[in-house]
């Protein structure tokens, strides 16, 4: 690690490690810094690996270094690519050859990667950003021009001290697992529903242990478990926070494969894997320059600073087991997203990315998901190395500068006509 950077991106999931890499290959000295021991955040430590979506009505929206990671990811393991989207058929990645494909990409941008490391002082002194990084071995200080914070949670912008926005009731949570041991088209579907009303009368299983509705276990058993429970995470943009929602998530699975163990055809029951991290949904989102309200996102305006597309339905999980809130885009909608809303209110050379960035919480709900995520984390790295060479704040990049910096890296940019 140097103690000068151009620019420190914080976070390695899918909006952070896109972030450096556009920073690096713009030729910032660039330093990603990341908790985990692997990068892509919900896409491999929270084991949804299916990334969407890249494609609306016919033609590719979200490109460039995303895009080119996933591309990458199904060509290694054999996988057709997706043409214009039609293909009904969820891609399905290979979480360790995407976050080993990652590593590379990085690398060969020049980028320093730091794993097992978080932010614990983020100040802006003389023009330059002060960042205290707590290590295993002990705080450490760096410097740099720009900081982006790819964290989901804020937390860069939270220790700089700017706004963030909360609500008292988030998203659920959810434990990504694969479980086996039964014929899914032998069990009784009626009986374990009758089964578990029952262990939910009598305080041994929640609803949302074993399904997003209350209406059973089918759809969790039916496809081995995977994105299939929900767990109450309040202020998971905390460590004691997440620590709560960790352990919830582990009590619930418990409770869950002890009651599946008791029912017929499910004796032998087993967890094959479970993801080393809970996903989490929503935390708290930054006070921006500008805000994208669900109005904005489902009528699909086009903001004048309007720097990459995002296409996803409202998807709002709702806390109480009664499943999703969700509402699909009208034909032809195809949202965007203003770099306004990558700016916390007041700062300067400070960029955001990914699910934290300045949104309602029905947009952000849509806004979350990663491939959203990718194209904010490619605007945000084109941003933050514009700024970093030039002294110019983001805020005042002319957008031609940036719209050129993105397109040479394959990014789509709003009003393009053509995909990446």
């Amino acid at each position: 690690m140097k103690q000068e950077y151009d620019v420190i991106v914080f976070g390695g999931g899918t909006a952070g490690v896109v972030a450096a890499i556009q920073a690096g290959r713009a030729g910032a000295r660039t330093l990603l810094v990341e908790k985990n021991a692997i990068l892509g955040g919900t896409l491999t430590v929270g084991g949804i690996n299916c990334p969407a979506l890249f494609f609306a009505w016919g033609r590719q929206v979200i490109g460039g270094i995303g895009w080119e990671l996933v591309a990458a990811t199904l060509v290694e393991t054999g996988q057709r690519l997706p043409e214009d989207g039609r293909d009904p058929r969820p891609m399905r990645l290979n979480t360790a050859l995407f976050a080993a494909l990652a590593d590379q990409a990085l690398l060969d941008a020049g980028v320093d990667i730091l794993f097992h490391t978080m932010p614990a002082g983020v100040r802006m002194a003389g023009g330059t950003w002060t960042v205290e990084l707590c290590t295993k071995t002990g705080l450490q200080s760096c410097r740099a021009r720009t900081v982006v914070d790819a964290t989901g949670d804020a937390n860069a912008v939270g220790l700089a001290g700017f706004e963030l926005i909360g609500a008292e009731t988030v998203q659920p949570g959810t434990l990504t697992f694969r479980c086996s041991g039964y014929d899914p088209d032998t069990l009784d579907y009626a009986a374990l529903k009758a089964a578990a009303d029952k262990a939910v009368a009598a305080g041994e299983l929640l609803v949302t242990d074993i399904g997003w509705r209350e209406d059973g276990p089918e759809a969790l058993l039916k496809r081995y478990g995977h994105n299939a429970n929900h767990f109450r995470a309040p202020d998971a943009q905390t460590s004691a926070g997440r620590s709560a929602a960790e352990i919830e998530a582990r009590r619930a699975l418990l409770r869950m494969y002890r009651f599946f163990r008791k029912q017929p055809g499910l004796e032998a029951f087993r967890l094959d894997w479970v993801c080393p991290e809970a996903g989490i949904r929503e935390t708290v989102r930054i006070r921006g320059k500008q805000t994208v309200t669900v109005a904005d996102y489902e009528s699909g305006r086009v903001f004048d600073d309007a720097l990459c597309y995002a296409f996803y339905p409202i998807d709002e999980h709702l806390h109480d087991g009664r499943g999703i809130n969700t509402r699909p885009l009208k034909p032809g909608v195809l949202p965007t997203i203003p770099r306004g809303a990558l700016l916390p209110a007041d700062s300067r050379f400070l960029v955001v990315a990914g699910r934290c960035l300045s949104s309602d919480r029905e947009a952000n709900s849509a806004l979350r998901v990663e491939a959203p995520c990718m194209a904010m984390g490619q605007a945000a790295g084109a941003m933050a190395a514009l700024s970093a060479r030039t002294g110019v704040d983001p805020e005042a990049l002319p957008l031609q500068d940036i719209y050129t910096l993105l397109r040479e890296h394959g990014a789509v940019v709003p009003g393009d006509t053509a995909g990446a």
